[in-house]
């Protein structure tokens, strides 16, 4: 498994890299990529910690799994390469997007462009076997990825925390709501949009604001 992340996380994960539950995870990992079809590609599976330098991190967003079909995850939750179909959440996420801040309906699904300006898009599984959702849950990726918000939330301050749906929600607990900002809505899929969870909350804009209130540049979203 290539580690390819930006060199300002090392300081702060290279400890966790170390740990056993960590080598294990990395042992089942490789074994899942050589025996089935898997996604990401491996170089992508630590993208959104290439793109977004712990130093530039502002912004976090929390997924769940890659997406399981062919050519759709790239590393960054809710993204997918240019050239694909967007998938329902993220077709809800544009569209809230477009209501919000009055942007153009975008073309590209891939949201590299937001993990380069600060945005961490994390899932909190890394990898996942195609068409089998949730099949790398419970192997070690949430010990890393909670360790994970658990460091941004010890060593930065006004990281504004996107939290959607009941799964990242539940990370709320590692929050510190004095050091940091949570905005909390319903999830982006259809069943959660159309029962009114979704559409309307704002959090774009929101966000904005709240980085301005702290002297932070805004994410052209």
């Amino acid at each position: 498994m290539d580690i390819n992340i930006h060199k300002s996380w090392k300081p702060y994960l290279q400890s966790e890299f170390e740990k056993p539950y960590f080598k294990e995870l990395t042992d089942f990992v490789n074994c899942e990529y050589e025996a089935h079809k898997c996604f990401p590609k491996k170089s992508d599976i630590f993208n959104a910690f290439y793109h977004c330098p712990f130093n530039k991190l502002k912004v976090v967003i929390i997924g769940q799994d890659p997406y399981h079909g062919v050519g759709q995850a790239n590393g960054l939750c809710f993204s997918v390469n240019d050239d694909i179909k967007h998938p329902p959440s993220l077709t809800n996420i544009f569209k809230e997007l477009v209501n919000d801040v009055g942007i153009s309906y975008p073309e590209s699904g891939n949201l590299v462009a937001w993990a380069d300006q600060g945005v961490l898009l994390l899932n909190a599984t890394l990898t996942v076997r195609a068409h089998q959702a949730g099949s790398h849950q419970k192997k070690g990726w949430e010990d890393f990825t909670d360790a994970v918000i658990k460091t941004i939330n010890r060593d930065k301050e006004n990281v504004i925390f996107l939290l959607w749906g009941g799964f990242a929600r539940k990370k709320k607990k590692l929050i510190s709501e004095d050091k940091h900002f949570i905005l909390e809505t319903g999830h982006p899929s259809p069943l959660s949009a159309n029962r009114g969870y979704w559409f309307g909350n704002k959090n774009f804009s929101k966000t904005n604001f709240l980085l301005q209130q702290v002297g932070q540049s805004v994410i052209e979203w």
